[in-house]
């Protein structure tokens, strides 16, 4: 899953034992070289998706990392994009990495270091992502965190981000993701500052209603470039969150 140029195990255990923000200041560097980085195989099929819903002017990637949504948002959006993340590590590699002027044949590219729960920004936005940062916010956290970004979009805005189907349970993904958080769970317990990344608990009937309780209009979408399942159910849902007019 790690490549000889990714983190070691030491640098992943002093990560692990850090609280979020610091733990991704740490991590930033390799990131992209973790399996935690959203693969091309999803962010290519998601940017075809969400290419169909435009056309977009302007676009957010909510606790963007090291930039992989934005890669998704300056082929979708024509005039702007903003990264925003807590971690200065993150943001400071996505800078590296990304430039931040436009060029003629794309957007500008800028960079916001904000809690996704604070979003420092007024109704300027056509489309806003996400990629693999939901399980950093505990349930919770869920109506404040749509809330911030329903107020970010002008109206008739979308809200769009890949969800995975559930491992099978009694599945060795299901065990591996169960012991994960099982783990965690037990290590916030007994060690501070928290280090919040759990993998069961971004439900999609909960984030439906919670969605819905924010003011958006949810629409689910089978990404079909990645299969289904043995019963015929989507691996992946595009869904697609749109803020009323």
């Amino acid at each position: 899953m790690f490549t000889p140029s990714g983190p070691t195990l030491r640098e992943l255990a002093v990560q692990a034992l850090s609280s979020v923000e610091h733990g991704y200041d740490l991590l930033a560097p390799k990131f992209d070289r973790t399996p935690f980085r959203t693969p091309d195989r999803v962010l290519d099929p998601v940017a075809r998706a969400v290419r169909a819903l435009g056309p977009f002017r302007s676009g957010l990637d909510l606790c963007c990392g090291t930039g992989a949504g934005v890669g998704v948002l300056r082929q979708v959006c024509a005039e702007q994009v903003t990264g925003v993340d807590f971690s200065a590590g993150m943001l400071a590699h996505a800078r590296a990495v990304l430039p931040e002027q436009g060029t003629p044949e794309g957007p500008s590219v800028h960079w916001v270091r904000a809690d996704a729960r604070a979003l420092p920004f007024a109704p300027v936005f056509d489309l806003a992502v996400s990629f693999g940062a939901f399980g950093h916010f505990l349930p919770r956290e869920l109506p404040a965190l749509f809330t911030q970004v329903h107020r970010s979009l002008r109206p008739g805005g979308r809200f769009v981000f890949p969800l995975p189907a559930p491992a099978r349970v009694g599945s060795r993904q299901y065990w591996t993701l169960w012991g994960f958080d099982a783990v965690m769970r037990v290590r916030n317990l007994v060690w501070k500052p928290e280090f919040v990344m759990y993998y069961r608990t971004f439900r999609l009937v909960e984030v439906q209603d919670e969605l819905t309780r924010a003011g958006f209009t949810v629409e689910l979408l089978p990404l079909e470039e990645l299969g289904r399942l043995t019963d015929g159910s989507p691996r992946c849902r595009l869904v697609v969150a749109t803020k009323g007019g």
